[in-house]
């Protein structure tokens, strides 16, 4: 059996983190830690991972750099073969997530990465779609036209992040583009798209709150591809937006 890490890194979090932890503890996988990486939040997060958390065995609390400063101690702390992130106010889309996804490692044992599709759901009734980002298979080169797969559908072996690296923390908006690009065309890490919708995510992230923080992600995603030894694409932002818009024809 493989041991699954869920790694959720939270801050004031207590308007969502119930469904986050009733998501988790409602997984049919039996293997499963769920890792919470807390802030210093000033609200009742913690009491509520304490009585809501069935699943959690480690709670971190501490100030940290940010979110990516979070997932990077989530990880560290991990004792899992898998690590999946499970963000504060987003949630699994049905009982058998894990299991769906850890079925597809356990038939290939070379297989590193798994990633599928994701719902954007409305803050206030995550019932309600308002977009489907269907991701798709990775083909080489992809990255430079745009694509990326959502990163909280990736599940990861943790010997990539062992091999490869952590989160680089000099991306404030765009660290988990600059992981996932550095692991899937630099590295070229055995992947597999599974083609099920996987995750509820609210709208209302930091990169999607205002223009401005649309604009710095895509000067940060430029300095991905240097960092990472590529040229970037000159009109790389406008390959970006496009498969945006696209999701809302999708949902």
């Amino acid at each position: 059996m493989i041991k699954t890490s869920i790694i959720t890194s939270t801050y004031n979090s207590a308007e969502t983190i119930i469904d986050t932890l009733e998501s988790t503890n409602a997984q049919t996988y039996p293997d499963v830690e769920h890792i919470i990486v807390d802030g210093a939040s000033k609200d009742n997060t913690l009491e509520l991972v304490t009585k809501y958390g069935k699943r959690v065995t480690t709670i971190i609390s501490e100030p940290d750099k940010g979110i990516y400063d979070a997932m990077n101690k989530g990880i560290q702390a991990a004792t899992g073969d898998v690590i999946g992130i499970l963000n504060s106010d987003d949630f699994f889309a049905d009982k058998d997530v894990i299991t769906k996804i850890v079925n597809e490692f356990l038939e290939d044992s070379g297989l590193e990465a798994v990633y599928t599709n994701l719902y954007y759901v409305q803050q206030n009734d995550p019932s309600k779609i308002v977009r489907h980002w269907i991701s798709g298979p990775f083909k080489k080169k992809s990255f430079f036209k745009g694509w990326h797969p959502p990163h909280p559908t990736l599940y990861l072996r943790k010997d990539v992040y062992e091999k490869y690296g952590l989160f680089n923390l000099n991306f404030p908006l765009a660290a988990d583009f600059e992981l996932m690009l550095r692991f899937f065309e630099k590295h070229n890490i055995k992947t597999k798209y599974l083609p099920i919708t996987t995750i509820r995510m609210r709208l209302g992230g930091a990169t999607s709150k205002n223009w401005e923080n649309v604009r710095k992600q895509n000067f940060e995603c430029m300095e991905a591809f240097r960092t990472n030894g590529f040229k970037p694409p000159v009109l790389y932002p406008i390959y970006r937006l496009l498969p945006k818009l696209l999701q809302f024809l999708k949902k």
